[in-house]
């Protein structure tokens, strides 16, 4: 991790599509906060990993996608994002917000950085995608909010 560098992406952003798919697998999905996101990227000599968050209004900033590539996984580029987003966004947002399905994955690796539960949304994952989405065997139905002060 010496080379590690994390860059704002501000054109052409879907060239990353295969790593963005990889945090939310329908790209009309992606879409929708895409152009209204800010995207960074992780660079270790290449691209490891992305992350796309929104301002949402009361002072809230919300991850919409984060993604390390499934080769870099459990080496800490995850982490190493959400540190830059608190650093970088702390006195501008109070609070930095996550949505994921409820998982195995997923919510205990948001939880060992600080995240806490705050809210769901029931069905979500039924009711906005075109197809069961599934993880760790199990289908993903409510949308499940985690915060964090910054």
């Amino acid at each position: 991790m010496q080379n590690l560098k994390i860059v704002e992406i501000i054109q052409d952003k879907k060239q990353y599509l295969d790593l963005l798919l990889l945090g939310d697998e329908q790209e009309s999905m992606i879409d929708n906060y895409l152009d209204k996101g800010t995207m960074y990227a992780l660079f270790d000599e290449d691209v490891k990993a992305i992350c796309v968050v929104t301002d949402e209004g009361n002072g809230i900033l919300e991850i919409k996608n984060i993604a390390v590539r499934p080769e870099n996984q459990r080496k800490g580029y995850g982490r190493r994002l959400i540190q830059f987003l608190k650093n970088r966004y702390k006195g501008d947002f109070p609070i930095l917000q996550v949505g994921t399905g409820d998982s195995p994955l997923t919510i205990p690796f948001y939880e060992n950085y600080g995240f806490r539960r705050s809210h769901s949304v029931k069905n979500f994952f039924i009711d906005q995608y075109d197809h069961p989405i599934y993880e760790c065997g199990k289908q993903l139905v409510d949308m499940i909010y985690l915060r964090m002060d910054l």
